[in-house]
């Protein structure tokens, strides 16, 4: 039986199947209370009878265990043993099957294929117990001949095998369909709820990286003027000593250079900083991306990294800041080769794989892409993934933390959202979401 109003619809999880079992266990118990009250109905001395009973009665008690064993299987072998079972209790409890009084047992199969199988399972199968009462007219007419009223008789209780059969059905099948409702508004439930956390996780690091924009900004302008200062100084300095103080000279060009580093990092606050005025147009992302690997191996002309592309087909233009986009990824692709060269020098003998893959994206209602960047390095540990897109962060001896707060800062303001993923012990793998359009 493949069609789907047959078969059990067996998709719900092991957590709702075992409260759909439990709620299951006082119906046991009913049936338990009518096979033993029929066991006190005479004929009492009926052996026979007393042990089809029995076996319904542990039938009924391991029937979970079976279809918990056989999913597939088991409701059919359930039901297939109830309808022998009580075709044998009514062929020990009367002269002639067919007007033994215990003929109400053939509910037990027709209301456990109820409770198992769709509308149309469920009719075959009350079909199937109603064939196997009527059987016992063979026999009968044999002797005898069926009166008017006998026929009446038998197709009442046969209709009221169908009756009871629907409408146990019913209520099992509208059961089912609350039950499915239910799960799917949980569901539901829980993604909005992850949305509602990330939106405040997001709000929350928006207001600390205003805060700390707005300070940045003030600490960048007031140390940039002397730095102005200074570094003319000792230029002049490095120029009037070159030929007659050369000691003097070189300390003069060490002032130098440290100011130019003074004033990058400045620089860079002031990126933090300023607010994003985003040049938008329509890309492919995917041309973007490969001008800031050719920029970073520029950088890195020896690094034997293997570089794995996997860019889907059919990728949508999006609506970006080329330049600010660019430096998303340069910083991302720069951050892996870093890492995996220093996983290298740590002596990780594994290969250094740098995998780029761009695929279409759904998030929030929002169509894009997603741009992954995954490395082969030493990964970054659980507990300081919530941290690395704080601003002032660093893992690095050199480093200033500003680069992936800067990265973030970008992302946010195209209306995207970037992740670091569960990937250790085998690297980073840092996930940017951008929607075809911010607004």
């Amino acid at each position: 039986m493949n069609s789907p109003w047959i078969r059990v619809r067996w998709g719900l999880s092991r957590e709702m199947l075992d409260r759909k079992r439990s709620a299951m266990d006082w119906i046991d118990a009913v049936w338990l209370l009518f096979i033993a009250g029929l066991a006190f109905l005479p004929p009492i001395n009926e052996v026979h009878k007393q042990l089809i009973l029995i076996a319904f009665a542990l039938f009924q008690l391991f029937e979970g265990k079976l279809v918990a064993r056989l999913p597939h299987e088991g409701p059919t072998i359930s039901v297939g043993i109830k309808i022998v079972l009580a075709t044998l209790l009514l062929d020990h409890t009367g002269e002639m099957g067919i007007n033994s009084p215990y003929y109400p047992i053939y509910y037990l199969p027709v209301i456990t294929a109820a409770i198992y199988y769709g509308p149309i399972g469920t009719l075959l199968w009350s079909s199937v117990a109603s064939l196997a009462y009527c059987s016992f007219l063979i026999s009968a007419l044999e002797e005898y001949e069926i009166t008017p009223e006998a026929e009446g008789l038998l197709a009442l209780r046969i209709l009221f095998f169908f009756l009871v059969a629907i409408l146990v059905n019913r209520f099992v099948v509208e059961n089912r369909r609350q039950v499915a409702r239910y799960q799917e508004l949980s569901q539901t439930l829980e993604e909005t709820n992850r949305q509602l956390q990330r939106a405040e996780a997001d709000a929350r690091r928006s207001e600390r990286l205003a805060a700390l924009g707005q300070m940045s900004a003030g600490l960048a302008h007031e140390i940039r003027n002397p730095l102005g200062v200074i570094k003319g100084s000792a230029e002049m300095l490095v120029q009037k000593l070159k030929d007659a103080q050369p000691l003097e000279s070189e300390l003069a060009g060490y002032i130098f250079s440290e100011v130019n580093r003074l004033n990058a990092l400045v620089a860079r606050f002031l990126d933090f900083a300023r607010p994003s005025n985003l040049e938008l147009r329509p890309l492919q992302i995917a041309s973007v991306l490969d001008r800031a690997l050719d920029s970073v191996q520029a950088q890195s002309p020896d690094a034997k990294v293997r570089v794995e592309r996997h860019y889907g087909s059919g990728l949508p233009n999006i609506l970006v800041d080329e330049q600010l986009c660019e430096s998303v990824f340069v910083n991302l692709i720069h951050n892996a080769y870093q890492a995996m060269d220093a996983a290298h020098a740590a002596g990780d003998a594994r290969e250094r794989v740098l995998r780029l893959r761009i695929a279409p994206e759904s998030s929030s209602g929002r169509a894009g892409v997603v741009i992954t960047v995954e490395d082969t390095g030493p990964g970054v540990p659980a507990e300081l993934r919530e941290q690395i897109f704080n601003p002032f962060y660093t893992s690095k001896k050199d480093g200033v933390g500003l680069g992936l707060a800067i990265v973030a800062k970008i992302v946010d303001g195209h209306r995207g959202w970037i992740k670091l993923d569960d990937n250790s012990p085998h690297g980073a793998r840092f996930r940017v979401f951008l929607p075809s359009s911010p607004a």
